[in-house]
Protein backbone atom coordinates (compact mmCIF):
# COMPACT_ATOMS: atom_id res chain seq x y z
CA UNK A 1 0.00 0.00 0.00
CA UNK A 2 1.55 3.62 -0.79
CA UNK A 3 2.11 5.69 1.76
CA UNK A 4 -0.77 7.30 3.61
CA UNK A 5 -2.02 10.96 2.35
CA UNK A 6 -1.87 13.86 4.68
CA UNK A 7 -5.84 14.73 3.66
CA UNK A 8 -8.65 12.65 3.39
CA UNK A 9 -9.57 13.11 -0.17
CA UNK A 10 -13.26 11.55 -0.09
CA UNK A 11 -13.85 14.94 2.51
CA UNK A 12 -12.04 17.19 0.06
CA UNK A 13 -14.24 16.03 -3.01
CA UNK A 14 -17.37 16.41 -0.58
CA UNK A 15 -16.62 19.74 0.20
CA UNK A 16 -15.65 20.40 -4.07
CA UNK A 17 -18.78 18.90 -4.36
CA UNK A 18 -20.87 21.15 -2.09
CA UNK A 19 -19.29 23.62 -3.79
CA UNK A 20 -19.45 22.67 -7.84
CA UNK A 21 -22.57 20.11 -7.45
CA UNK A 22 -25.09 20.45 -4.19
CA UNK A 23 -25.18 18.15 -1.42
CA UNK A 24 -22.58 15.90 -1.09
CA UNK A 25 -24.06 13.09 1.85
CA UNK A 26 -24.63 10.40 -0.60
CA UNK A 27 -21.42 10.59 -2.85
CA UNK A 28 -18.97 11.03 -0.05
CA UNK A 29 -21.28 7.76 1.46
CA UNK A 30 -20.74 6.04 -1.88
CA UNK A 31 -17.30 7.08 -2.34
CA UNK A 32 -16.15 6.05 1.17
CA UNK A 33 -17.94 2.34 0.64
CA UNK A 34 -16.38 1.33 -2.22
CA UNK A 35 -12.57 2.84 -1.11
CA UNK A 36 -13.60 0.20 1.96
CA UNK A 37 -14.80 -2.25 -0.48
CA UNK A 38 -11.24 -2.32 -2.22
CA UNK A 39 -9.34 -1.95 1.25
CA UNK A 40 -11.00 -4.69 2.91
CA UNK A 41 -10.53 -6.56 -0.77
CA UNK A 42 -7.01 -6.04 -0.79
CA UNK A 43 -6.92 -7.60 2.99
CA UNK A 44 -8.81 -10.72 2.33
CA UNK A 45 -7.11 -11.29 -1.13
CA UNK A 46 -4.06 -11.39 1.13
CA UNK A 47 -4.97 -13.38 3.28
CA UNK A 48 -6.28 -16.06 1.18
CA UNK A 49 -3.67 -15.86 -1.48
CA UNK A 50 -1.28 -17.64 -0.07
CA UNK A 51 -4.08 -20.93 0.21
CA UNK A 52 -4.86 -21.06 -2.98
CA UNK A 53 -8.15 -19.34 -3.00
CA UNK A 54 -9.93 -16.42 -3.73
CA UNK A 55 -12.71 -14.59 -2.00
CA UNK A 56 -15.44 -16.60 -4.87
CA UNK A 57 -13.71 -19.99 -3.95
CA UNK A 58 -13.56 -19.48 -0.56
CA UNK A 59 -17.45 -18.70 -0.30
CA UNK A 60 -18.12 -21.58 -2.71
CA UNK A 61 -16.32 -23.91 -0.10
CA UNK A 62 -17.73 -21.94 2.95
CA UNK A 63 -21.20 -22.39 1.67
CA UNK A 64 -20.39 -26.49 0.62
CA UNK A 65 -19.44 -26.89 4.36
CA UNK A 66 -22.09 -25.30 5.62
CA UNK A 67 -24.81 -27.73 3.66
CA UNK A 68 -26.06 -30.66 5.58
CA UNK A 69 -24.97 -33.52 3.44
CA UNK A 70 -21.78 -31.00 1.80
CA UNK A 71 -22.66 -30.86 -1.67
CA UNK A 72 -25.49 -28.77 -3.09
CA UNK A 73 -26.63 -28.57 -6.61
CA UNK A 74 -24.45 -25.95 -8.79
CA UNK A 75 -28.12 -24.09 -9.35
CA UNK A 76 -28.45 -23.90 -5.54
CA UNK A 77 -24.75 -22.51 -5.02
CA UNK A 78 -25.42 -19.90 -7.75
CA UNK A 79 -28.68 -18.53 -5.82
CA UNK A 80 -27.09 -18.44 -2.23
CA UNK A 81 -23.66 -16.87 -4.11
CA UNK A 82 -26.20 -14.98 -6.19
CA UNK A 83 -23.77 -15.76 -8.98
CA UNK A 84 -24.59 -16.45 -12.92
CA UNK A 85 -24.49 -19.85 -13.45
CA UNK A 86 -21.35 -19.23 -15.50
CA UNK A 87 -19.65 -17.94 -12.45
CA UNK A 88 -20.82 -21.09 -10.60
CA UNK A 89 -19.41 -23.35 -13.11
CA UNK A 90 -15.73 -21.06 -13.34
CA UNK A 91 -15.50 -21.64 -9.51
CA UNK A 92 -16.25 -25.32 -9.14
CA UNK A 93 -14.09 -26.05 -12.13
CA UNK A 94 -11.04 -24.58 -10.44
CA UNK A 95 -11.85 -26.22 -7.24
CA UNK A 96 -12.69 -29.39 -8.49
CA UNK A 97 -8.96 -29.23 -10.29
CA UNK A 98 -7.45 -28.02 -7.40
CA UNK A 99 -9.25 -31.38 -5.96
CA UNK A 100 -11.39 -29.18 -3.15
CA UNK A 101 -14.62 -30.68 -4.65
CA UNK A 102 -15.97 -33.00 -6.87
CA UNK A 103 -18.90 -33.31 -8.84
CA UNK A 104 -21.21 -36.00 -8.81
CA UNK A 105 -24.21 -36.80 -10.29
CA UNK A 106 -27.68 -36.09 -8.34
CA UNK A 107 -29.40 -39.48 -7.38
CA UNK A 108 -33.03 -38.64 -8.19
CA UNK A 109 -32.49 -35.93 -10.89
CA UNK A 110 -30.26 -36.85 -14.13
CA UNK A 111 -30.07 -33.10 -15.49
CA UNK A 112 -28.73 -31.92 -12.35
CA UNK A 113 -25.02 -32.10 -11.11
CA UNK A 114 -23.83 -32.23 -7.48
CA UNK A 115 -21.32 -30.41 -6.13
CA UNK A 116 -19.29 -32.12 -2.71
CA UNK A 117 -16.82 -30.28 -0.47
CA UNK A 118 -13.92 -33.39 -0.30
CA UNK A 119 -11.74 -33.63 2.80
CA UNK A 120 -8.80 -31.61 1.08
CA UNK A 121 -11.23 -28.77 0.72
CA UNK A 122 -12.04 -29.31 4.22
CA UNK A 123 -8.64 -28.75 5.51
CA UNK A 124 -8.12 -25.73 3.06
CA UNK A 125 -11.54 -24.04 4.68
CA UNK A 126 -10.58 -24.23 7.92
CA UNK A 127 -6.96 -22.83 7.57
CA UNK A 128 -8.20 -20.18 5.18
CA UNK A 129 -11.13 -19.13 7.75
CA UNK A 130 -8.39 -19.11 10.40
CA UNK A 131 -6.67 -16.40 8.42
CA UNK A 132 -9.56 -14.21 7.57
CA UNK A 133 -10.75 -14.42 10.66
CA UNK A 134 -7.41 -13.24 12.12
CA UNK A 135 -7.60 -9.97 10.07
CA UNK A 136 -11.39 -9.70 10.73
CA UNK A 137 -12.32 -10.01 7.39
CA UNK A 138 -10.08 -7.15 7.03
CA UNK A 139 -12.54 -4.74 8.13
CA UNK A 140 -11.12 -3.20 11.07
CA UNK A 141 -11.09 0.38 13.28
CA UNK A 142 -14.70 -0.56 14.56
CA UNK A 143 -16.09 -1.83 17.31
CA UNK A 144 -18.77 -4.68 17.56
CA UNK A 145 -21.75 -2.56 17.87
CA UNK A 146 -20.19 -0.59 15.24
CA UNK A 147 -19.80 -3.53 12.95
CA UNK A 148 -23.45 -4.72 13.70
CA UNK A 149 -24.92 -1.29 12.77
CA UNK A 150 -22.98 -1.16 9.54
CA UNK A 151 -24.01 -4.73 8.96
CA UNK A 152 -27.89 -3.37 9.88
CA UNK A 153 -27.66 -0.43 7.51
CA UNK A 154 -25.95 -2.01 4.53
CA UNK A 155 -28.95 -4.60 4.76
CA UNK A 156 -30.99 -1.98 4.63
CA UNK A 157 -29.85 -0.98 1.48
CA UNK A 158 -29.98 -4.41 -0.10
CA UNK A 159 -33.25 -4.94 0.53
CA UNK A 160 -34.39 -1.55 -0.64
CA UNK A 161 -32.79 -2.52 -3.90
CA UNK A 162 -34.46 -5.85 -3.93
CA UNK A 163 -31.40 -8.14 -2.78
CA UNK A 164 -33.71 -10.35 -0.99
CA UNK A 165 -37.10 -10.51 0.39
CA UNK A 166 -37.97 -11.56 3.75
Amino acid sequence: MNRPLPFDPIARAAELWEERVGPSGTMAAVTGLMRVQQVIQSAVDGALKPHGLTFARYEALVLLSFARRSSLPMRVMGERLQLHPTSVTNIVDRLEKDGLVRRLPHPTDRRTTLVEITDEGRARHAVATKAVTAIDFGLVGLTAKQIEQLTDLLTKVRKATGDFVD
